[in-house]
């Protein structure tokens, strides 16, 4: 159980690696101006999606499952649980939206500044904290 966690937790880190450093590419990428810059950052945007954050949020979300199935009598009987994955569920959402911006910008379809995405990049940050603290605190 211990490596599950300790893998679970890597993937983890890398995950939210990722979810940080993407939706600043997205700030930059959305303040390019020439040609190239935005080319470059195409490609770092769908290498960062593709090779380290979707591969890092599935083995995440598979390493949980596998976590809860060692107590899953416990762990879906805790209201602590439900609502860390209830904000699991959020990152996932917030994971497709990135996806969905990586696929705009790719197409020249993006229609947000450079501002939305400095607002956007804080999400992530919030539901962090919040999952952090209801695994570790365990308030109910």
């Amino acid at each position: 159980m211990l490596w599950v966690k300790a893998f679970h937790i890597v993937a983890v880190v890398c995950w939210f690696a990722a979810i940080f450093y993407l939706p600043r590419l997205f700030v930059y990428h959305a303040m390019a101006e020439d040609q190239i810059s935005r080319d470059r950052f195409i490609i770092m945007e769908r290498k960062l999606i593709n090779g380290i954050g979707t591969p890092s949020a599935i083995i995440t979300i598979a390493l949980g499952i596998w976590l809860i199935s060692f107590d899953a009598g416990y762990y879906m009987s805790s209201g602590w649980m439900h609502a860390k994955l209830g904000l699991v569920l959020l990152l996932v959402a917030y994971h497709v939206m990135c996806y969905r911006f990586v696929l705009d910008f790719r197409a020249g379809r993006n229609v947000r500044s450079h501002v939305y995405f400095r607002y956007f990049n804080e999400f992530p940050v919030l539901l962090l904290i919040a999952i952090v603290i209801l695994v570790v605190v365990r308030p109910f």
